[in-house]
């Protein structure tokens, strides 16, 4: 620590309690009055990048400085879109190629009930190898940097797409697993983007923003991804150019080129040899990372009711293209349009409305506001008649995702240290990636029963978590992390 940080901050112990108090994950500043004051306790520049406090000091006192470069923030936002594309634009494809008799990864004599299966299968595998890579990639991340983990991620999304390709070209089910799966193990770029993001933070609103941007990042992916998939799938778009390798062929590219942009335009603060840890691989870390949660009283409480959160939105996003096509006679280009339904949805509420909800009302009351909507818009997507009516119920509930999801992020990352931001990140995407899996395994069986059993559960467990939400966070120091924001 240098000494400006030293001789300006409180203690450690201190500076947490004082974010708790004012529910904010940013730096605490104390007895600086002017900018001058603050270039005269400065350290030299070469001690600035080793000295987080002192970035956050300058922020705040010189005017126009950033402390994360526009171009580092719009490779964050891009890596983000590309590690989210593959989900808006693979699910409708799989979809095809599982549910559609015409096609030939499966035994065009395979029953309805085992293509269910098989469906849940392959996005189940993709989200539990995401569960087993993305919280070990995170907290490696504080190791190795947020720019390598990143690197890591996206040449293991460029392997699996590569495989992906070649399965659609051998007509391979076992071999378009193995692309899923490998893609699943390097999909952890959301949480360290968040991390970075984080890092770059200077105050609880700058933090609630930036959680904002990449929600922004993810919902243009899932905008982008069913675009790009209905577009260069369909032969109404591109005739006999089309064909469900096209859209896998572009995903490679763009990932290509995020490569590129992280290498050449993302820079992180040089920490230098001393302060950064050797790396050593210990698989236990993925489980250790969550058992790490009962050392921490709020983010124990927090994770209950996330975890309901989860599984209301992953039975919903998992099987909605699923039931539409079963109930509807969807094809891939009307899968895309829900995909893109939700995209939209998430797009303008994420980039527009979280910061205001935050200051207009209290975070509890935004999550409550949400297991409502979720219930009541569950609810009205089965009892819809016809298809077109699906589409309100279906950007209802991701509009308000939207604004939930960051927050409850901003909750996590206001519970724990600085130094615990990578470690949290992970937490969530454990848990949404763990929850995702378990929900894909076992609706597939549930869907090829009855299709509406996985919404009935979506609306079951919108209504848990409106009740551990009261239940568990009736303490004081959970009271304080989800009022409203200030300003």
């Amino acid at each position: 620590m240098c000494a400006a940080s030293t001789t300006r901050t409180a203690s450690p112990r201190s500076r947490r309690q004082l974010r708790e108090e004012n529910g904010s994950g940013g730096p605490v500043f104390l007895h600086l009055t002017s900018a001058s004051d603050f270039l005269k306790a400065a350290p030299l520049p070469s001690q600035l990048g080793r000295c987080r406090f002192g970035l956050l000091c300058l922020r705040s006192f010189v005017e126009g400085e950033k402390l994360m470069p526009f171009i580092a923030k719009v490779t964050l936002l891009f890596v983000v879109f590309v590690d989210l594309l593959g989900q808006g634009l693979v699910f409708p494809i799989i979809n095809t190629l599982v549910m559609d008799p015409g096609t030939s990864m499966l035994p065009r004599d395979t029953t309805d009930a085992m293509r269910h299966f098989d469906y849940g299968l392959i996005i189940g595998v993709f989200f539990i190898c995401w569960f087993l890579g993305a919280p070990y990639i995170s907290k490696l991340s504080d190791v190795i940097g947020r720019k390598n983990a990143i690197l890591i991620c996206l040449f293991g999304a460029l392997g699996g797409y590569a495989l992906t390709i070649g399965a659609l070209y051998m007509n391979s089910f076992p071999l378009l697993i193995l692309g899923r799966a490998i893609t699943g193990l390097t999909a952890g770029n959301q949480p360290i983007a968040q991390a970075a993001m984080i890092d770059g933070s200077a105050d609880e609103e700058d933090r609630n923003r930036n959680m904002g941007y990449i929600i922004t990042g993810v919902s243009f992916g899932l905008v982008g991804g069913p675009i790009i998939g209905g577009f260069l799938s369909d032969p109404q778009f591109l005739g006999s150019i089309s064909s469900v390798k096209l859209p896998f062929y572009a995903c490679f590219a763009l990932v290509a080129i995020a490569i590129a942009l992280v290498l050449f335009t993302f820079r992180e603060p040089d920490e230098g040899p001393a302060e950064r840890q050797p790396f050593v691989f210990r698989p236990a870390e993925i489980f250790e990372l969550l058992w790490q949660i009962r050392k921490y009283p709020k983010v124990l409480r927090l994770t209950m009711v996330f975890f309901f959160f989860h599984i209301a939105n992953m039975s919903f996003y998992i099987f909605v293209d699923n039931y539409l096509t079963s109930r509807f006679d969807y094809g891939t280009l009307g899968g895309s349009m829900v995909m893109l339904t939700i995209g939209v949805a998430l797009a303008f509420s994420s980039t527009f409305l979280v910061v205001p909800a935050q200051k207009r009302f209290s975070k509890q009351a935004i999550l409550g506001g949400t297991f409502v909507v979720w219930a009541v818009s569950a609810a009205a997507f089965v009892a819809s008649p016809i298809a077109l009516l699906t589409f309100v119920p279906v950007f209802c509930f991701y509009f308000v995702f939207g604004i939930a999801y960051p927050t409850f992020l901003g909750l996590y990352s206001a519970a724990v240290s600085d130094e615990e931001q990578g470690w949290v990140m992970g937490v969530t995407i454990a848990v949404f990636t763990l929850v995702a899996g378990i929900i894909s395994l076992l609706g597939g069986d549930l869907i090829g029963v009855d299709l509406n059993l996985p919404f009935y559960g979506v609306i079951a467990a919108a209504l848990i978590a409106l009740l551990v939400m009261f239940l568990a966070w009736n303490r004081p120091d959970i009271r304080v992390l989800t009022r409203k924001s200030a300003g």
